[in-house]
């Protein structure tokens, strides 16, 4: 166990914390505020333990795993509850989790294919960026709406937007993993 996959673990941890803080927003004071807060901390564990593994090479299979997963839980997780209070919108959801569904797919499928990797790319971590603050800013939603949405609103569409143009950088560059032919693949060993 190392320090970079421990942070990945607290994000995992962290997640059902903010959802909780979210769904009891009317009976504990601030609970926006403080769930924007364990929200922004878990988010920043995200670039933290990608940095602290590189930095200190220790980087492995199951520290690329926790990474990815606990991303897409603390995202899916808060989106979900966004949803549950009416501060984020089902379809945008459906799209960041279905992108984000595709991406692991095709990264498990490249993997099968003589362990090729799909690394992270600059629409990547600019998807997770926009997506972290998006999600930050329904949580702390201000009162005013900027002509017809609010604020996290606005960010929630450009959100939507990295997400579908990084979902077609990752395919346009290793969507070909996909087009093989089932026998050109080898079969994982069970």
């Amino acid at each position: 166990m190392n320090l970079p996959n421990v942070l990945a673990y607290v994000r995992i941890v962290l997640t059902p914390v903010v959802m909780a803080l979210v769904l009891l927003s009317n009976h504990i004071e601030h609970a926006f505020g403080i769930a924007a807060v364990v929200f922004a901390i878990a988010a920043a564990t995200d670039f933290l333990d990608g940095y602290l593994a590189r930095r200190w090479q220790i980087t492995t299979t199951l520290g690329a795993f926790l990474d990815s997963v606990a991303d897409k839980v603390l995202v899916t997780g808060s989106l979900l509850v966004l949803i549950e209070v009416g501060r984020a919108w089902s379809w945008a959801a459906f799209i960041i989790i279905a992108r984000e569904l595709a991406v692991m797919g095709l990264r498990g499928v490249a993997a099968l294919q003589d362990h090729s990797k799909v690394p992270p790319s600059l629409w990547g971590k600019a998807k997770a960026l926009t997506q972290f603050l998006t999600i930050g800013f329904a949580m702390v939603r201000f009162n005013s709406e900027w002509g017809p949405f609010f604020f996290d609103e606005w960010l929630m569409l450009i959100a939507v937007a990295v997400t579908l143009i990084s979902a077609w950088d990752y395919f346009s560059r290793y969507g070909g993993a996909l087009r093989r032919r089932t026998a050109d693949v080898p079969r994982p060993i069970a």
